[in-house]
């Protein structure tokens, strides 16, 4: 997950205002002269098999033109058509998922998803930035507090157990009225809003799952985030690693091995880092940049990480919005060695 620009409180803070911000195998070769004998002999090499892995493929909301020109249920509906298997909701100020719904809403989009047969892999939300956990304003500090129990609660409701969590912010250059939190206040602050969660998250068995930045200033490497995770000793706080948010500067594939089973569940972002833009416009449609995907594949199999791969993405297509969903399952087929 990503940050919104925009610090307006009494607006919707969802995507629109963010977005300021095996190749070929060798035919039979021939050289000039070889004779005819020669040819018909000659043996065309096959591409090796592809290795399957048994991760599950989703996609979040964010890549549909929702709520602008498709509902809930269309959006549902094109991704168990394009053949993902789950899809990942995000809970806003302004929607079918805010504090405008209860758990009776929550729980017929619930069922919705179920008669559609497609899974709802997790839940995230931008509020965390307008909102910090760690803000030195006490006002947005609480709110932001009060919506992360909302949070948990739709998660329950939604039949996930999955939540996304950004625990902290040191500094978020796109607001430019935040005052910048010191690390170790930041760090206090963010373990005793993490503590202060737990109890309800465990009682309705959703996870905490501590979502890795970079833009935010904290929990800036795979040592900071196992001793943030570690130190709450409960199954309940997780990792969910995002792959392209460390691609700037660092590797996912180091990461996923460090951090291992602390990882609950996953974002996949594509990011290049052949290019000058470092805004969120550097992120790619999947397999259009520079990440590894086989080493990221691999080390998540070693970790035994068997569960969500979720694509990430900001940006709808302006005109065919379908096309994007399905060349985005095409992609994860070909990585998973279903194609």
């Amino acid at each position: 997950m990503q940050p919104d620009s925009t610090s307006d409180r009494n607006s919707s803070l969802g995507r629109r205002q963010m977005l300021a911000y095996a190749a070929f195998g060798s035919g039979t070769l021939a050289a000039a002269g070889t004779s005819s004998a020669a040819l018909s002999t000659a043996q065309t090499t096959q591409p090796t098999a592809q290795k399957q892995y048994q991760m599950k493929k989703s996609i979040n909301l964010w890549a549909f033109p929702y709520p602008e020109r498709m509902s809930l249920e269309q959006c549902l509906q094109l991704a168990r058509d394009a053949g993902f298997d789950g899809i990942e909701l995000n809970y806003d100020l302004e929607s079918d998922l805010s504090p405008k719904s209860g758990t009776g809403e929550f729980q017929a989009i619930r069922r919705m998803a179920e008669d559609i047969g497609i899974a709802i892999s997790g839940l995230c939300s931008f509020l965390f930035w307008p909102y910090p956990l760690t803000s030195n304003d006490p006002t947005e500090r609480a709110r932001g507090m009060e919506l992360a129990g909302l949070m948990t609660q739709a998660a329950h409701d939604l039949g996930t157990e999955n939540l996304l969590v950004v625990p902290g912010a040191v500094h978020m250059p796109w607001r430019e009225d935040h005052d910048p939190t010191p690390n170790d206040i930041c760090d206090q602050r963010a373990r005793t809003a993490i503590a202060t969660l737990l109890p309800q998250a465990e009682k309705l068995n959703v996870h905490l799952n501590i979502e890795n930045i970079f833009f935010n200033g904290y929990l800036l490497s795979p040592f900071e985030m196992i001793d943030f995770v570690d130190s709450f000793n409960s199954e309940f706080v997780r990792a969910h690693f995002d792959t392209g948010n460390i691609m700037e500067y660092q590797f996912p594939e180091h990461w996923i091995s460090m951090l291992g089973d602390r990882i609950k569940n996953v974002h996949l972002k594509e990011f290049t880092k052949k290019g000058t833009d470092h805004s969120l416009e550097a992120f790619r449609p999947l397999l259009d940049g520079t990440t590894n995907w086989p080493a990221v594949l691999e080390a998540f199999e070693t970790t035994g990480y068997d569960s969500w791969l979720t694509f990430e993405y900001f940006h709808p297509y302006l005109h065919y919005p379908e096309a994007l969903i399905y060349q985005t399952s095409d992609s994860l087929d070909r990585m998973l060695g279903r194609k």
